[in-house]
């Protein structure tokens, strides 16, 4: 027994008894495995939440808590590394961590798509092949000084190509993920960067497939050609072979319905298949996944379908395992003395020159501007996961020894970290935003100029495409020629899971449509055919864009665009929706505080439509498009704003159009004096207010007046309605409402002024951004209506917020209802 005991240990057993049998859990496979699992887990969301205020990616936070588990920190303590990473468990770590990074770089190659590969534009292609060929060159002089000191003895051949690859690779998942958090996504800078990344995430894995042949352990250099040429022979076999069976199954999963269990069974064993004939070759079996990734079609259901079932086990479980891993091999304290650390700034150095200046001056020369050059330059420059693969088989194959590895790891958190910062500091996308250099910003505005009308339609999913497209159709009018521009913004949260990524390649550059028109015209996005069909029944373009960012910051997107379209107005769906029952369901919480926070910082008018089935669920004809619209004016800013809206939509043979304005009688009392004292406080512009109010009813009347007498429009008159209604306390207004329930659409200001409005008691709403009319209409038990509400905000330039007195006052007396209240 005494001689067993100083032998090298043997397998652990996977599952123990339990402490209560007298055995320690942690000498065994699975239960060590488990705490393993749960401190990676538990310290990698730790940094990454201590690090989400610099705006610095997961990827950061999951290398850096590698290293600090390795023996660089916590891994110092022998007791802890015997104890918690024993070096008879790195094996089951190991193979855990390369199994779940197999499906990883099968996602990686999920995101490539060659045929956007192929119409990479020649701008993104010489900047793409600058950022490799200049960083490679300075990596290849850089691995002289390091084998002339640090590095002797190593392979010279393998050397040279590793470091060339290590310091020319861009990370294109940790690249996007940086655009989109922040707001470069969908710009023309971060097209060109996207695109570029892309060609340089290939040819870097072509590359490092060159540097893995080159490092094998025969002797004979006709092993290496081998083994490429293998690899060679394997590609074309997936292109010509595997992927025709991959569009086969693809095929087979149309859109709607599941895709079967035995479809993305076969698809994995494919994955897992491959990477044993790339490590069977001598490549390495992450190049087999990611092959198969890449050659996987794009189109259709399938590949979304899989990318959902798989991602959030690999990505959040399984892939942190290897930064740990890799940490475990990293130690910081190999480098020492003035010549490792000298060593160390010329690697960073070398890396961030060679790719930023190799940038920049390739951008300059396709004539792109200063800031965005550098901004491209400091974005090329990002390393993550892939420059860690990379590390890590140079390592597990003696080319990079421990004071290396533990510098080039060092160089590629330095250069990542970096890159938020420095795109912010050179490029300010804010420049781009215009500062009051359009003068049309409200309906009411674009009316008495007679300019064309351009509004935004915002929708989260395709429950308010039949509502949006209704709208659109009212608002189009007759008698003006091509005198609607509309935009179609598609609000996508980003997550932190790395399929949000896909959505990238929609997007081509903001303003253009956010999908990808088929050629052979079987698109499945059905976003798309319900636009296309509009476009062709009625003389309306849609011009749709799309918003990725993270909901507390997606109405950054919303009003920089509302900005740089020169909108009028932003539409925005309600937070609530109405299930079969006709009660009110929450869609999601997050909807609400993005509307509250577009209505304090659009550049132009806003307006929120609580949607009851506006115009059915389907979309007619325009010639039997039918709507009876009712406005309720009791005076201000929103209410005139409501009111232009609405005689921009009468226009439209389909529509009539009804004007109710309120008048209190000599009698009329408000019933909450707080809230008219709190107005009169702070409406000190309410005597030019109401001056306003009087000129806009007057020459409502006197177009009516007008149209009355020329026979032409007596049709047109007669879909146009106005009507005033004396009132003399709260329950006349309900009762005046009544009348006109019957409506479709009710189209009211947000905050209305004057003593009636003060009189509206709203303290039973929770959603105080549809303000006291638009609350009666949706909440309120005295009003009893199945019409649909747009609730408009009037731009003002010259205030702080747009919010009037009555709506500011009200919401301090809030209380809570339940979302099941009847609409």
């Amino acid at each position: 027994m005494g001689s067993n005991d100083t032998t090298c240990p043997g397998p652990m057993k996977a599952t123990s008894n339990g402490v209560f049998q007298g055995e320690n859990p942690l000498h065994y496979a699975l239960p060590l495995l488990i705490l393993q699992i749960c401190i990676v887990l538990f310290l990698t969301r730790a940094l990454a939440f201590l690090l989400r205020p610099l705006r610095q990616p997961r990827v950061i936070a999951e290398i850096v808590g590698g290293i600090l588990l390795g023996p660089s920190a916590l891994g110092k303590s022998s007791k802890f590394l015997n104890t918690v990473f024993p070096a008879k468990s790195l094996t089951v770590l190991d193979t855990l961590a390369n199994l779940g990074l197999i499906f990883f770089l099968f996602l990686v190659g999920l995101e490539l798509d060659p045929k956007s590969l192929k119409r990479t534009g020649k701008k993104a292609l010489s900047i793409a092949l600058a950022g490799i060929t200049l960083p490679f060159v300075f990596g290849i002089g850089t691995s002289f000084a390091l084998r002339s000191s640090i590095a002797d003895g190593v392979s010279k051949a393998p050397f040279l190509v590793f470091m060339g690859v290590a310091l020319s690779i861009t990370a294109f998942p940790v690249l996007a993920r940086i655009l989109a958090e922040i707001k470069l996504l969908t710009t023309d800078i971060g097209k060109i960067a996207l695109s570029a990344a892309a060609v340089n995430d290939v040819a870097a894995w072509i590359l490092l497939a060159l540097a893995v042949a080159l490092s094998g352990d025969g002797s004979s250099p006709l092993t290496s050609l081998w083994v490429f040429l293998a690899g060679c022979g394997f590609v074309l076999f997936c292109i010509f072979a595997v992927q025709p069976g991959m569009k086969w199954l693809a095929k087979r999963c149309p859109e709607g319905e599941p895709v079967k269990e035995h479809y993305v069974c076969l698809t994995l064993g494919v994955v897992l298949a491959a990477s044993f004939v790339t490590d069977l070759i001598g490549i390495h079996a992450l190049f087999g996944a990611f092959v198969i990734g890449v050659i996987f079609p794009k189109e259709g259901h399938f590949a979304s379908s899989l990318v959902e079932k798989v991602e959030d086990l690999v990505s959040g479980l399984f892939l942190p395992l290897y930064f740990v891993s890799s940490g475990l091999k990293t130690d910081v304290a190999t480098i020492q003395g003035a010549q490792s650390w000298g060593l160390l700034v010329l690697v960073i150095f070398n890396a961030c020159f060679g790719k930023i200046v190799g940038t920049v001056v390739v951008s300059l020369y396709c004539k792109v501007p200063l800031d965005e050059s550098l901004a491209l330059g400091f974005l090329m420059n990002t390393k993550g996961l892939v420059e860690l693969i990379v590390l890590n088989i140079g390592k597990d194959r003696g080319v990079l020894n421990d004071q290396v590895f533990a510098i080039m790891v060092l160089m590629a958190i330095f250069t990542t970290f970096m890159t938020t910062p420095l795109v912010l500091a050179v490029y300010k996308p804010e420049k781009m935003r215009t500062s009051g250099d359009y003068d049309n910003r409200t309906v009411e505005d674009t009316n008495r100029t007679k300019k064309p009308l351009c509004l935004m339609f915002c929708f989260q999913s395709i429950m308010n495409i039949p509502t949006i497209v209704n709208l659109i159709e009212a608002s189009r009018g007759s008698n003006r020629k091509e005198g609607l521009s509309v935009y179609a913004m598609h609000l996508m949260e980003l997550s932190e899971r790395s399929s949000a990524i896909l959505m990238a390649h929609k997007v081509r550059k903001n303003g253009l449509p956010f999908w990808n028109k088929d050629k052979s015209g079987n698109s499945s996005d059905m976003v798309v055919v319900a636009f296309e069909a509009f476009q062709r029944l009625s003389r309306v373009s849609v011009r749709p864009m799309t918003a990725i960012s993270a909901m507390a910051t997606i109405h950054e997107d919303i009003c920089r665009s509302a900005e740089s379209k020169r909108t009028a107005m932003v539409i925005l769906p309600f937070h609530k929706h109405v299930r079969l029952d006709r009660t009110w369901e929450t869609t999601r919480n997050e909807y609400r505080l993005l509307n509250k926070k577009v209505m304090e910082e659009a550049p132009c008018s806003v307006a929120i439509l609580v949607d009851r089935g506006l115009g059915g669920a389907t979309r007619v004809a325009s010639s039997d498009f039918t709507l009876v619209i009712t406005v309720l004016f009791f005076g201000g800013n929103d209410d005139r704003e409501a009111l232009a809206f609405a005689v921009r939509m009468a226009e439209h043979p389909g529509i009539s159009l009804t004007v109710v304005r309120f008048i209190p009688s000599e009698e009329f009392k408000p019933e909450n004096l707080k809230l008219e004292i709190t107005e009169i406080q702070t409406g000190s512009c309410s005597g030019e207010t109401k001056l306003t109010d009087i000129e806009a009813i007057t020459e409502l009347k006197e177009n009516l007046i007008k149209k009355e007498s020329s026979p032409s429009d007596s049709d047109i008159e007669s879909r146009i309605v106005y009507v005033e209604k004396i009132v003399k306390c709260h329950e006349d207004i309900c009762e005046v409402v009544k009348e006109y329930s019957r409506s479709n659409l009710f189209l009211v200001g947000k905050s209305p002024e004057g003593s009636l409005a003060s009189g509206l008691n709203v303290v039973k709403s929770d959603t105080p951004e549809l303000g006291p009319v638009g609350n009666l209409l949706t909440s309120s038990e005295s009003v009893s209506t199945s019409a649909s509400v747009l609730v408009v905000q009037q731009y003002v330039a010259s205030c702080d917020s747009p919010t009037v007195g009555v709506l500011k006052n009200t919401t301090k007396e809030v209380l809570p209802v339940e979302d099941s209240e009847s609409p």
